[in-house]
């Protein structure tokens, strides 16, 4: 089952179901309260409300006001031999602000502070039911299903620190949806192909099977530390072919169009506007 939420013309929102190329309204706002209602996806797979085509659909995120919104760095072994960077122990994570998503079509918004703007394509995955201190089964129950993301960061900003949250929270510049695709579809521990292009070029392309942490890892271990709540998210990291890894390194300036695409879950099209431009 895919689901999406979708900016209607009375400035609503509305949480949808595909069917073919129609959108099937689900009575709910936003897929997060699908996800929180006691019904939940059971119900969703059911209802039946106002259709709207699939083609134009005007998408918000995915989950457009997550609880939480926890990032995972370092979690391809190309990505963290790019990085110059050992392989780590344990999830190495941050967090982003809701204020930070927008949806498919939306522009990036490229802050004038930054020189150093970069791409990174993930795998995010969505939780569907309340979970603390989650063992292996738990945890795999709790996984509604799974979403892209594009965690586009300040490097500049990230790198001034030791802490990286300053560099992954700047407004309007996370791109997450269209769809969630749910686990049945896709099994917890999905093996999919990933890639990112810029104005078509081939930036980033790998496996989601090659994730050093997977995602019932990841929900383990965070919920280790935190209760994690239906619409909550986490980016599982990025693979290899980022700009500040390049040389000469290769930055977004503004005007270029990003595509991250996850085979069988969506992609996602969008383009970077300068503030101030």
């Amino acid at each position: 089952m895919k689901l999406a939420t979708i900016r209607l013309a009375d400035r609503r929102t509305a949480a949808v179901r595909a069917d073919g190329d129609h959108l099937v309204e689900l009575g709910r706002p936003d897929v997060g309260a699908v996800l929180a209602a006691p019904d939940g996806l059971a119900a969703a797979a059911t209802a039946d409300g106002p259709r709207h085509p699939l083609a134009g659909a005007d998408f918000a995120p995915v989950v457009p006001h997550p609880g939480k919104v926890v990032c995972v760095g370092l979690n391809y072994r190309n990505h963290i031999q790019e990085m110059g960077r050992d392989l780590p122990e344990h999830p190495t994570l941050f967090s982003k602000f809701a204020d930070t998503l927008i949806g498919d079509g939306d522009a990036i918004r490229r802050p004038a502070e930054t020189e150093q703007f970069d791409w990174e394509a993930e795998l995010a995955l969505v939780i569907g039911r309340e979970v603390r201190r989650a063992d292996e089964d738990t945890a795999a129950a709790a996984i509604a299903g799974f979403t892209v993301l594009n965690d586009i960061t300040c490097r500049d900003w990230q790198f001034r620190t030791r802490e990286w949250l300053q560099g992954k929270n700047w407004d309007s510049s996370t791109p997450v949806g269209p769809f969630l695709v749910t686990a049945d579809e896709t099994g917890v521990r999905p093996a999919l192909d990933i890639r990112c292009e810029v104005d078509g070029r081939l930036m980033q392309s790998d496996n989601t099977g090659d994730l050093l942490f997977d995602p019932v890892e990841l929900v383990r271990y965070v919920s280790t530390m935190v209760r994690l709540r239906p619409g909550d998210l986490i980016a599982t990291g990025t693979p290899g072919g980022v700009g500040h890894a390049r040389t000469p390194a290769v930055f977004l300036k503004g005007g270029e169009t990003v595509v991250t695409e996850i085979r069988g879950i969506g992609r996602l099209e969008n383009r970077v506007v300068a503030e101030g431009a």
